[in-house]
Parts: structure tokens; C-alpha cells; sequence
């Protein structure tokens, strides 16, 4: 599971760099976080069901020379603790890092309370903020330690459970770069955490179809590799988006501002609509919120449709 390459990730890093803490808001057991406990007992903290002090607490280690790692579910980092998130870790410059576990529709049975579909838009609104989705465990391993020593605070959502591996052993990547999982000359996806494997469905099936169609993994949100973007405009000459998220202010949003501001292409977005989550399994609320590889080959099927309008 994710969980378990992030505590053997995090207990290396911590084994090795005395400054590196961790912080939980009364959710360690969830995101596995108490099993450092017994392991460093004096730099392990569960601060209760306080968000926004943890957050501050974090901010105040982190001015004093300390790498802090404060955890909450994903739904609590954004709309709870924003204010601290913003003044006492960003404006004051501090290199605080946030991670925001059940992230999107993988909050399942805990519903709409719990549903993070806006945590990535408010945080890359935030200043200096960097903003990333690891897609599956090989590219944690390599992202993790990048991570933990940026300069800027960071925002992480990470997925505890299973999750489709997309990234081959050994993958090196680079906050703020995009990788080209699959290429192709048609149309381009730019996916980000769970829809990276179901846009590779997506141009799996469309290969069968004749299409030939480009597959990004964009883990990071911000900043967004806008080179590679217009390079995707540039050569396929139409893009469709793919996020666990709202289409509001996450990536789709994040691409249509690159596309406008650079090179203006035909531009289809998949991903939550603008409503509030619900309860149900990861694959019920895919089908609900119409994000499965189905949706997104007749979102490249309509983008194409108005590709050729222009040509």
C-alpha cells in the first residue's frame, strides 16, 4: 500500500536526519504514523483533533531549523487549518510540509463531510505553495525525499491504500516535470493521481480505435510544467484533463490558464463537476462523477471533434 512505502520512506529519512518530525492530528493509526511513535517517541507528536495548532506547531518547528511533517485526512488540511497553512507556514516563509491523506473519492464511506474535491485548488492558490499528487509508490519513493527538504512549504496528498502502479522500478522524477508515460500524436491526457491509470485505459482502447494518444502523468499541480503543456499543445493539438478533484481550480483549470496565456488548443476536462462528494466505494463514485477510462475517451472523442473544426 502506499501507506507502508511512505512509513519505510519517512522512518529512513528520519533514521537518518534528526531534524525530520512528524505530526498528527488524533489520525495516526489511520495514516500509520503511531507505528513511529514507539520508534521516536520524542519526535512523533499527536496533537489531537487541533488542525490548525498543529499546523502552527509545525510552523514555529520548522523556524527554528526543524523539518516537520504535520498529517491530517486531506479534507482537514484545506478547509480547517488554511489560515495557519497561508500566514504562519507560507507568508512567514517557512518550509513547513502538509500531507493530506484520502484525497477525492478515495475518502469513500466517510461521504461529503470528509471528501477533499477542493484541497488542491486551495492550496495552489496559496503563495510559494508547492502543491503534489504521487501516483503510486515508485514515484513517492523518489519524490519523498525531494519533499521533505524543499524550501517552500509543500502540500502532499498521499493515497493510503492500493493504487494502480504506473511508474516502472527505478523511476527518477522531478517536482514541477511531468512525465510522458505513453506518447502519441492525436490528442494528449494529462492525468494526476488515480485517472493516470485510467487515462492509460483510456489510450489503450483508443489505440483500437486508430488513435494515437499521449498520456502525462502532472503530479505536480503547482508549479505546473507549463513547457510541457504548450509542448503537448503544440504537437497533438488537443488535451484533455484527468483529476480525482473538481474540475474548479485543479488541473483542468491550471492547463486552461497555460493553453490561454501560451497556446490556445481545444481543451476537455474530466473530473468532479462542481458538486459535493458522496458515500460509496472509489468505483461507484468513478462511474458517478463519470471519471472512468470510458469518460475520458469521449471527452478525447469530443476534443478531437472540435480539433478538426479548427483544421
Amino acid at each position: 500500500m502506499m501507506r507502508d512505502v511512505y512509513l519505510g520512506c519517512l522512518t529512513e529519512r528520519m533514521e537518518e536526519d534528526p531534524r525530520v518530525l512528524v505530526l498528527g492530528a488524533d489520525l495516526m493509526h489511520s495514516d500509520g504514523t503511531a507505528t513511529l511513535q514507539d520508534i521516536f517517541p520524542r519526535r512523533v507528536v499527536n496533537v489531537g483533533v487541533q488542525e490548525a495548532h498543529m499546523v502552527s506547531m509545525a510552523a514555529g518547528l520548522a523556524a527554528v531549523g526543524k523539518i516537520p511533517l504535520a498529517h491530517t485526512f486531506a479534507c482537514f488540511h484545506a478547509r480547517r487549518s488554511l489560515d495557519q497553512a497561508y500566514i504562519s507556514a507560507a507568508y512567514a516563509r517557512l518550509p513547513v510540509k502538509l500531507i493530506g491523506t484520502d484525497p477525492g473519492i478515495t475518502a469513500a464511506f466517510n461521504g461529503a463531510t470528509h471528501m477533499p474535491l477542493e484541497d488542491m485548488g486551495i492550496m495552489r492558490s496559496v503563495p510559494e505553495m508547492i502543491v503534489v499528487e504521487p501516483t503510486d509508490p515508485e514515484l513517492l519513493r523518489s519524490l519523498l525525499p525531494q519533499i521533505i527538504y524543499a524550501s517552500q512549504p509543500v502540500y502532499m496528498r498521499l493515497y493510503r491504500k492500493e493504487v494502480p502502479a504506473v511508474h516502472p522500478v527505478g523511476t527518477e522524477a522531478v517536482l514541477g516535470r511531468g512525465i510522458v508515460l505513453r506518447d502519441g500524436s492525436d490528442a494528449s491526457i494529462l492525468a494526476s493521481g488515480l485517472m493516470v491509470a485510467e487515462a492509460l485505459a483510456a489510450a489503450h482502447a483508443l489505440r483500437q480505435q486508430g488513435l494515437q494518444v499521449r498520456v502525462v502523468d502532472m503530479f505536480t499541480l503547482k508549479p505546473l510544467d507549463r513547457r510541457l503543456v504548450y509542448q503537448c499543445a503544440v504537437e497533438t493539438g488537443a488535451i484533455v484533463t484527468a483529476e480525482n478533484h473538481s474540475v474548479i481550480n485543479g488541473l483542468g483549470a491550471a492547463v486552461a490558464e497555460t493553453l490561454a496565456d501560451l497556446m490556445p488548443v481545444p481543451l476537455e476536462r474530466v473530473g468532479v463537476q462542481d458538486r459535493f462528494g458522496e458515500v460509496g466505494s472509489p468505483d461507484f463514485l468513478m462511474q458517478r462523477f463519470h471519471m472512468t477510462a470510458g469518460d475520458i475517451v469521449g471527452a478525447v472523442r469530443r476534443v478531437l471533434g472540435r480539433k478538426r473544426r479548427l483544421t
